[in-house]
């Protein structure tokens, strides 16, 4: 009994507090969304194939020597390195967390391993001369292991501070999974348009599709998005009251698919200027993050989320 006690002791000693994982579970999010941001500048400058070699950048040379699209594209493999780490100590922490459910672990540890696998994945892309096919499935991972990352920081959250069980209609969950699954069909759509699109990542690289059919199947992939999402954005508005703190996620959601609507707008309209396509690549990752967050806290409510 004693060496047990013991052992429970050492392993609580190890054990981050509550607020520290879910400011970890935070940061690695966050990180993760960063790292989208710089891939799509990599893409965006056309400097995908600016190093010419993997891990180092060069041919005899680790570090970039003279092209500004070498710094770009090493720039970018840098600061991978961070949401790498943290992706891994948010693991580890998970595991060493008592109360956590195993699922929120194993979904930490498939985050880690998504972030990691980018490396392999990024080393094949530029060996295919950033075939669109390879560029796209770099970008749809991102996103899937930002997902993964929201999820735990969400249960983080209900772990530190507690659960509430808001009186909404039952239909509310589902409906929440339903408007992810669209938001993830309109990612998809818009990755699509990007293969399509004349930022390749690359000069002289392959396209894939004709942009105008694609686009055309993007904007209708948006209609159908931000109609599920108005039915739910007025139920929760009308129980902003039982769950203020969920309302007010829908709202920042509404706000960022507004602007990235006006984005998008722009860009189509002054043949899609590089500068503009990444902030409309920025805010399309945002509004899938919002997304996942808000279906995440419909469906198990924090505490802070909700009236007490």
């Amino acid at each position: 009994m004693a060496v047990e006690s013991t052992r429970a002791v050492r392993i609580r000693a190890r054990e981050l507090s509550p607020t520290g994982l879910r400011r970890l579970a935070v940061a690695t999010a966050v990180a993760l969304y960063l790292i989208v941001i710089s891939g799509s500048l990599v893409r965006l400058t056309s400097s995908g194939l600016g190093c010419e070699s993997w891990p180092g950048c060069e041919a005899g040379s680790f570090f970039p020597e003279e092209s500004h699209h070498a710094f770009v594209e090493f720039g970018n493999r840098v600061f991978s390195l961070f949401p790498i780490v943290l992706s891994l100590a948010l693991w580890i922490a998970t595991w060493r967390a008592s109360g956590l459910p195993r699922w929120v672990r194993w979904v930490a540890g498939l985050t880690f391993l998504g972030t990691i696998g980018q490396a392999p994945l990024g080393m094949i892309t530029i060996y295919s001369d950033l075939h669109p096919l390879l560029v796209m499935s770099h970008f749809l991972l991102a996103l899937v292991v930002l997902a993964g990352a929201i999820v735990v920081a969400v249960e983080t959250l209900g772990h530190e501070r507690g659960w509430a069980q808001p009186e909404l209609p039952r239909w509310t969950r589902p409906a929440s999974l339903v408007l992810a699954l669209a938001c993830c069909t309109l990612v998809l759509t818009g990755t699509f348009s990007t293969a399509a699109g004349p930022h390749s990542g690359g000069s002289d690289i392959r396209r894939l599709g004709n942009l105008v059919d694609a686009v055309y199947i993007h904007v209708r992939a948006t209609a159908v998005f931000g109609i599920l999402f108005a039915a739910l954005l007025v139920l929760l508005w009308r129980r902003r009251e039982l769950v203020p703190g969920v309302a007010k996620v829908a709202a920042v959601l509404l706000g960022v698919l507004l602007l990235q609507m006006a984005v998008g707008e722009i860009q189509w309209r002054n043949a899609l200027p590089w500068g503009v396509v990444l902030v409309h690549v920025a805010l399309a990752a945002a509004v899938w993050g919002l997304t996942v967050l808000l279906a995440a806290v419909v469906w198990r409510t924090p505490a802070p989320l909700a009236r007490t």
